[in-house]
């Protein structure tokens, strides 16, 4: 009498069943993120580099000209 038309279209309606309430998932998902004024997590800064470290000595006088060009030579050098 169903010539399998059924069986075939209780696939369609699990995988329509599953896009629905996924989709729905995902709303309130969404809609909860925006309320909570779409905050995300922390951004830790980008690790340093040696000569940002030089820099940083040298601007609050731990070091002298001369000392920060020699180790800058140091650290640039090939």
């Amino acid at each position: 009498m169903w010539h399998g038309y059924y069986v075939g279209g209780g696939w369609w309606m699990l995988f329509l069943g599953l896009l629905f309430w996924g989709s729905l998932v995902a709303l309130v998902v969404w809609a909860v993120h925006k309320a909570a004024g779409g905050r995300t997590a922390p951004s830790f800064p980008a690790e340093k580099r040696p000569i940002d470290h030089l820099k940083e000595r040298y601007a609050r006088g731990e070091i002298d000209r001369e000392e920060f060009e020699r180790i800058k030579d140091d650290l640039t050098k090939e």
